[in-house]
């Protein structure tokens, strides 16, 4: 069914879903889903983004921990009830189902967490800029899950802590990890995304 969704389809209603169901999901859709994220492109075609699925209920609830620690910190210095285009009460919806993403992650069947592997160590500025190679892969990820019925989100902050990611996950030193996505079927319901007007964002030829 899912599968036959037209692209601009998908795009347009990709919404956040962090409310997910505990429901195990086949290891033939995990599988897809890194499948859909390979096909990204990637700098020379070096093709070097890896995915470390997460099932385990013990590094799950590690994983769960670090991003309760930093998620919750940040959270409470985020002060902005809302922006021009973030009514409070959406905004307010938003950080409840965060809150319950912080409080639930050890419970969401998997965790897709989108790395880079390097030829050597990485240093910050040089493993910052593997960004441009995971976030592609990433967005495809999240494009996939919704053309298949799962709910996803990506999130950083539980990343933070590089070295403790990198023992949680068993991460050699050339691997670095970007961003995770708790992936599931969700308990709300798919819907459009609310985006600002194209003519609010674009500039031709100039600023």
């Amino acid at each position: 069914m899912s599968d036959e969704m037209g692209i601009f389809e998908v795009m347009y209603n990709c919404r956040a879903m962090r409310r997910i169901k505990p429901d195990p999901v086949p290891e033939e859709l995990l599988l897809k889903l890194a499948d859909a994220g390979n096909h990204a492109p990637t700098g020379s075609n070096v093709q070097n983004v890896r995915w470390v699925i997460v099932r385990d209920p013990e590094t799950k609830r590690q994983l769960a921990e670090e991003n309760r620690k930093h998620l919750t910190a940040f959270m409470a210095a985020d002060t902005v009830e809302e922006l021009p285009h973030h009514p409070k009460a959406k905004r307010d919806r938003m950080r409840e189902a965060v809150i319950w993403q912080i409080e639930h992650m050890h419970e969401i069947p998997a965790l897709v967490i989108g790395c880079l592997e390097f030829s050597e160590a990485q240093a910050d500025p040089t493993r910052a800029g593997g960004g441009g190679y995971v976030w592609p892969a990433v967005q495809n990820v999240l494009l996939a899950a919704r053309a298949l019925g799962l709910g996803a989100t990506p999130t950083t902050l539980g990343l933070r802590d590089r070295a403790r990611v990198k023992e949680i996950l068993g991460l050699p030193d050339t691997v670095e990890a970007y961003c995770m996505m708790p992936v599931g079927y969700p308990m709300g319901n798919f819907g459009p995304v609310t985006r600002l007007p194209v003519e609010e964002t674009v500039h031709w030829d100039q600023w």
